[in-house]
């Protein structure tokens, strides 16, 4: 089979799998109700996430994000491949505001045409940490402005995402 073809195929099996949100017959995911994106651009640490192919072997990850000025924003993913002084990766992406009422339903792009879905489901209120999912659930990722997050802090966001009917025992902490 041609590497088109192949690709093409194996999009159209994702699309339909049936979500964690549709498996488990869960109420639709909520997002926060606004976020300023001005004070959301910048770095974040990533403190714990579903693990994902494209992230396999993958410590010390930060996302930068930066405004531009016809409205999207620039993604900056970076890690280092297996241990804190391993050789940087790096992704540039875009994202782009689909609910501008909220500003907490974005979705993002590395490989255009494809975007994903980017949902901000949980704001500290100084923004200091954020969660990011998926309306299926079957993506998350819990950032912070620091590399490293309060204890009492996580315990919180666990606890708010198992009300919202994630499976927090996936979560696998990231290295930073």
């Amino acid at each position: 089979m041609r590497p088109w073809a192949l690709l093409v195929s194996l999009t159209a099996l994702a699309g339909c799998s049936a979500s964690t949100t549709e498996r488990q017959r869960l109420p639709p995911l909520e997002t926060v109700p606004h976020v300023d994106l001005a004070r959301y651009a910048g770095t974040w640490y990533e403190i714990a996430s579903f693990p994902q192919s494209f992230q396999r072997g993958c410590v010390a990850t930060t996302a930068t994000y930066t405004t531009r000025g016809d409205g999207d924003i620039d993604v900056l993913n970076r890690c280092r491949k297996e241990s804190l002084d391993g050789v940087e990766k790096s992704a540039l992406g875009r994202a782009r505001v689909v609910d501008s009422t909220t500003n907490a339903k974005l979705e993002v792009s590395f490989f255009r045409p494809f975007w994903g879905d980017y949902w901000i489901i949980d704001l500290g209120a100084t923004y200091e940490h954020a969660v990011v999912g998926h309306p299926g659930r079957d993506y998350l990722w819990i950032l912070s402005r620091a590399p490293k997050m309060q204890e009492a802090t996580y315990e919180g966001i666990l606890a708010r995402l198992k009300a919202k009917g994630y499976d927090t025992s996936r979560l696998k902490r990231t290295p930073q």
